[in-house]
């Protein structure tokens, strides 16, 4: 029988001392909690904590063709960034799903940085990396991954617990002006580092990208300052709360950005992978929609579970579930069909042997 090795980031040895419960990830070894998923969750709500995201991807595109590739592979235009600017966007397959979604860094009118999931990496690059010869693009890919640490910093004290380590911005501005989608270069306990006003909590703070070398240095000053650490599923019940779709559950090579909700992220102002398909689904509407479902009977809609019409018959599936921490119910995420999307429609969740009521909600769910 063969044993798969997982992968362990350069903060692995610092989640063990801190004594993190380990779980296996898109191929690493990574800490689903520390203190408990409930205090971590509230700790980022309501003050400040930190995640180790060191697992994700980061692609580097350069060269005269550089924002032509980006524009084909992308859903969303890139010709509206600037420098020091971020753009959310989702990559789309030729056949109406999505490779990934992932953000895009323009570092120079002919420089970008693709940051990807995990899980992806190998799929992501294989994809680009046609595209690239199937177009003639006069450019560089460069897979940057493993030379990264990434720390998420998140919560309404973010900006507070970063400024005790007296970060320095390259451009001598003050780093605390960092508006929402923008990054910096900065010096970092004297590492060159990227912080980036972005996360995946809808709790604010930064994400920190840093040399391997430095990680440690800086999670343990954070640690030092009061952040606590927290894990998979902190992030995992933060991110439902708003929302935010996670890959592999809620958006797949077989769900299209329109019935996913991701229409904001996809324009058709420029040429791109499945344009015509996709502006076909947006004019006609889609048969089935991403939707929130909030429960109203106790009980906890997971994934995979059916959703169901009042009248028995079954009209969609849930892709994520939860119990809300900040809420106090279960909420979930689940594709039904497209008559059925509008807000407060009742429905019902089978769950094991008994259907338990829910009703349609608009994300965010967390309001707060």
């Amino acid at each position: 029988m063969e044993t798969t090795t997982l992968s362990r980031t350069a903060l692995h040895e610092a989640h063990l001392r801190a004594g993190a419960k380990m779980v296996p990830f898109a191929g690493y070894e990574m800490p689903v909690q520390y203190e408990g998923l409930n205090a971590e969750h509230q700790a980022v709500r309501t003050a400040c904590g930190m995640f180790d995201v060191s697992h994700m991807g980061e692609f580097f595109v350069e060269g005269p063709d550089a924002l032509a590739l980006i524009q084909w592979v992308s859903s969303n235009d890139a010709s509206k960034l600037v420098d020091g600017k971020v753009q959310y966007a989702c990559m789309p397959n030729g056949n109406g799903g999505i490779v990934d979604d992932m953000l895009v860094y323009r570092l120079a009118s002919d420089k970008y940085m693709l940051v990807v999931n995990a899980s992806n990496r190998e799929k992501d690059w294989a994809w680009i990396q046609a595209q690239i010869a199937e177009r003639d693009l006069d450019v560089q890919l460069t897979d940057d991954s493993d030379r990264y640490a990434l720390i998420a910093l998140q919560g309404p004290e973010a900006d507070a617990a970063l400024a005790t380590l007296n970060p320095t911005r390259n451009d001598n501005a003050p780093w605390e002006t960092l508006t929402y989608y923008t990054f910096t270069e900065a010096t970092l306990l004297g590492h060159r580092v990227l912080i980036s006003a972005t996360g995946y909590t809808g709790a604010g703070g930064v994400e920190i990208y840093l040399p391997l070398e430095g990680a440690e240095a800086v999670w343990e000053a954070l640690r030092d300052a009061g952040v606590p650490p927290c894990g998979l599923g902190a992030r995992d019940t933060l991110r439902m709360e708003m929302g935010f779709c996670l890959y592999g559950n809620d958006i797949d090579d077989t769900t299209s950005p329109i019935a996913a909700g991701l229409g904001w992220i996809t324009k058709f102002t420029k040429e791109f992978v499945d344009r015509d398909r996709l502006e076909t689904e947006k004019a006609t509407g889609s048969t089935a929609k991403l939707v929130g479902l909030v429960m109203t009977e106790r009980g906890i809609p997971r994934q995979g579970y059916d959703v169901l019409h009042p009248d028995g018959r079954v009209v969609g599936r849930v892709t994520s579930g939860t119990m809300s921490p900040s809420l106090g119910h279960g909420i979930g995420m689940a594709y039904i069909e497209a008559s059925l999307a509008p807000e407060g429609t009742p429905l019902l969740v089978q769950i094991r042997n008994k259907t338990v009521s829910c009703h349609v909600a608009r994300f965010p769910f967390y309001k707060g």
